[in-house]
């Protein structure tokens, strides 16, 4: 019995380094967040969370890569102690038509230098925009990071579907349903919901005569014959 518990005991212990291995390994990925937004959703904030992964050297210089086929709008960067920030537009194939006009240039880097992440440490670099497309699923920013010994990791795989995680993934915010059509739909139920609640209401009614009409058979009692 001992045995087999101490058997139990060691796989666990096992499994449990490896979860946290896996963890170790996840963390290390530069990442953007929130994980999603709404299509075409305006005046929000984009963090990247930039991890030093190496023991004796440390990130000098950061750079994001933004789409120009689905551009964001709008955006500035966060003063950040000891970091500078380089921002670099292109001009847009295709303008973008916006209440205030048309756009014809978007950013497509940002640059962070001057600053050092050291062993074990992490930094964020806020990024706020205007309007994020609202015409694809999904925005993949590809990120490289220059470490001081001149080494720089390259963070632009990008993940396809079925496929586990490639080693380094690029940071990515899906895009969900547009906040307009999810505020319709929360306001507006369907008329399958409407006959469903009908459905509903019409079944309590008929549980309640019938609960009333069996406590006033069993008040009666049996009636006996004179």
């Amino acid at each position: 019995m001992s045995t087999t518990l101490r058997r139990v005991g060691t796989v666990t212990t096992l499994a449990a380094a490896g979860v946290l291995a896996a963890a170790g390994i996840a963390s290390a990925h530069v990442t953007v967040h929130p994980e999603s937004y709404a299509k075409g959703a305006t005046d929000g904030v984009l963090t990247f969370r930039v991890p030093n992964e190496e023991d004796t050297a440390s990130t000098t210089k950061v750079q994001v890569f933004l789409s120009t086929d689905h551009p964001v709008l709008g955006v500035l960067t966060d003063p950040h102690d000891g970091w500078t920030a380089k921002v670099t537009t292109t001009k847009l194939k295709k303008p973008v038509k916006t209440d205030d006009g048309s756009i014809t240039d978007a950013v497509s880097e940002i640059t962070w230098t001057g600053g050092r992440i050291t062993a074990g440490q992490y930094e964020d670099f806020d990024v706020a925009f205007g309007q994020l497309p609202d015409d694809t699923g999904q925005l993949t920013f590809k990120t490289l990071q220059t470490y001081s010994d001149g080494k720089t990791v390259r963070w632009i795989e990008e993940a396809t579907q079925g496929d586990e995680e490639p080693e380094n993934p690029a940071p990515v915010v899906k895009l969900t349903a547009d906040a307009a059509q999810a505020a319709a739909s929360a306001k507006s139920p369907t008329s399958t919901d409407s006959t469903a609640r009908g459905l509903g209401i019409a079944g309590l009614v008929v549980g309640v005569l019938g609960l009333a009409a069996a406590m006033f058979a069993v008040r009666r009692g049996p009636q006996r014959h004179k």
